[in-house]
């Protein structure tokens, strides 16, 4: 059985947002013990990451070598058609994922004790992201 929802995140810039909460909720709501829950963000300049929840430097961390490897405006790039950061941004996700597979146990995400599940912001300027939870036994 396949239980599935969606939820929108609005980012306000670039960088991270937990989704736990709004993963966690559904995964409850469908019912299921043990199984599957796979989250897909609808975005091609926006990914999934499964990161370190107690340090935020981590994740700054993260942006500073995104930064490095994309940075915007770079020459390299054609596509500037929404700006400077938009070629970058559609590199950082075909680099990290827009779909994650995590575990359910006993009706819940079965995360590490360090780990949250995050929403990254790839533009530089906010926007409406749409993701979709699948949970299934």
């Amino acid at each position: 059985m396949v239980k599935q929802a969606g939820f929108e995140v609005t980012t306000r810039a670039r960088g991270t947002y937990l989704i736990d909460r709004q993963v966690q909720e559904i995964v409850a709501a469908s019912g299921i013990d043990t199984g599957l829950c796979q989250v897909f963000v609808q975005h091609t300049s926006a990914s999934l990451i499964l990161c370190e929840n107690a340090d935020p430097q981590v994740r700054r961390d993260l942006e500073v070598f995104m930064t490095r490897l994309a940075p915007d405006g770079d020459p390299l790039f054609d596509h500037t058609q929404e700006g400077p950061d938009d070629m970058p941004a559609h590199v950082r996700t075909v680099l990290t994922q827009n779909g994650i597979t995590l575990p359910v146990r006993r009706g819940r995400l079965a995360l590490g004790t360090w780990q949250g599940l995050y929403l990254w912001e790839h533009r530089a300027q906010g926007h409406h992201r749409h993701l979709i939870v699948s949970v299934w036994d």
